[in-house]
């Protein structure tokens, strides 16, 4: 039981580092924020650092943070070492090391049929987040607007609001995760300019099938629309489904730029080593806005995510394979606690309805009172949604842990009846 020990003390300060870069889409607390620029008004404090704190307060078992509690393969970190005893630790390239670029060519080519130049169409990242807001930055003026599915990932509208765009939501519901296609279609105006679009979706583990992937890409055409796609969960997709690249589809390369990252595949998430793929004068737009935020980054660890690419289809199916047996083993647990549970596809999380448990349906008072009934963290998913009735009821666990560690907290949430 060593490893439990560490989610009380530890664990729990490697968490509260970690926390800092997850901001939420809702104030906690809603007062305005002194000095703070109008465009961020209403992104307050993040939940995550608030739920670490408890973990540590507590000594529970962490299932909010979305980051594994073990390294990844061993050649990758190995590849790291050696670049840092090699002398890689100084500036790399803007674009990113030439290594890396043409290890995403490879990868993009070998798993999705998709061609790009090295040089120009591919740009690495201070991780998949920094992608998204130099997109968001480049691509958009004041004024325009971008359609995205909430819930959604919690850099997504404070980086719509950094560029002075409008963020339009459409909701999609459990258990199925879906969208409307008369829904999306409306919230297309004048105004669009981009559609964001993420699958396997986070947090609700939601693999979106060809079909659904084709009605976004034919809304793009007929109305013109550029589109970025975040995949960084590409390679975790779970029960033989198929993760469809939508930049793939006929006549949307040239209007896609498409993200990625290597924390979730080699579970490296402190990295942060993201990468963007598109038709060189979108990247080129996004190249210029990047290079003010960071910079560059992470010189030591490209050469290594670079090996991690071309590393075997057992590995990369070993990996899904893995996972999916950790969510096998959460959500029976879950359910036997008292929780709906809704499917997950594919991701590190799995998302239930409390209202078994809380009649009231109060997501943030649950968490925030879960540690000090059971010992456990689990994270309200309403600080993704803009609409925050939609997400009031349902609650996010990582199941991204060691299995001792989610045996361990199905004990103690059964404890709650």
């Amino acid at each position: 039981m060593a490893r439990l020990e560490l989610a009380g003390l530890e664990l729990a300060v490697l968490i509260v580092s970690h926390a800092a870069r997850e901001p939420t889409l809702a104030p906690v607390p809603s007062s305005r924020t002194p000095h703070l620029t109008a465009k961020l008004q209403g992104f307050g404090t993040t939940i995550f650092a608030e739920m670490s704190a408890l973990a540590t307060a507590t000594g529970s078992v962490n299932l909010g943070q979305g980051f594994p509690d073990s390294d990844g393969p061993r050649e990758v970190l190995d590849a790291a070492i050696a670049a840092i005893n090699g002398g890689l630790n100084q500036y790399p390239p803007g674009p990113g090391m030439p290594v890396l670029r043409q290890a995403i060519v490879a990868h993009q080519q070998r798993f999705y049929g998709l061609q790009y130049d090295p040089d120009s169409e591919v740009l690495v990242t201070a991780g998949a987040t920094e992608a998204l807001a130099g997109a968001l930055l480049g691509l958009l003026d004041t004024g325009d607007e971008v359609v995205v599915l909430e819930p959604m990932f919690d850099s997504y509208a404070p980086c719509i609001a950094m560029a002075g765009a409008v963020a339009k939501p459409v909701t999609i519901r459990p258990p199925s995760y879906t969208f409307d296609p008369d829904e999306l279609r409306a919230a297309i105006t004048p105004k669009t300019k981009l559609i964001l679009f993420n699958s396997p979706h986070n947090p609700t583990g939601r693999v979106f099938s060809r079909d659904e992937v084709q009605c976004i890409a034919d809304l793009a055409i007929e109305h013109d629309l550029l589109v970025l796609t975040d995949e960084v969960y590409e390679h975790l997709v779970f029960d033989g489904l198929e993760h469809v690249a939508l930049a793939a589809l006929p006549g949307m390369r040239e209007r896609t730029l498409v993200i990625s990252s290597g924390g979730k595949t080699f579970s490296t998430t402190g990295w942060k080593i993201g990468w963007l793929c598109g038709p060189a004068p979108l990247v080129t737009a996004v190249r210029t806005a990047k290079q003010f935020l960071t910079y560059v980054n992470g010189g030591p660890f490209q050469p290594a995510v670079a090996l991690g690419l071309g590393l075997s289809d057992e590995f990369f199916s070993g990996l899904a394979a893995d996972l999916q047996a950790k969510r096998d083993r959460l959500m029976p647990g879950l359910i036997e606690a008292g929780f709906t549970v809704f499917p997950t596809q594919s991701t590190y999380f799995v998302t239930v309805d409390i209202r078994p448990l809380q009649p009231d349906g109060d997501g943030m008072d649950f968490c925030r009172h879960l540690p000090h009934r059971c010992g456990v963290v689990a994270i309200p998913t309403e600080v993704l949604y803009m609409n925050k009735h939609e997400g009031r009821h349902i609650v996010r666990f990582a199941f991204c842990k060691q299995l001792d560690v989610l045996d361990e907290a199905v004990r103690r949430l059964k404890t709650l009846g």
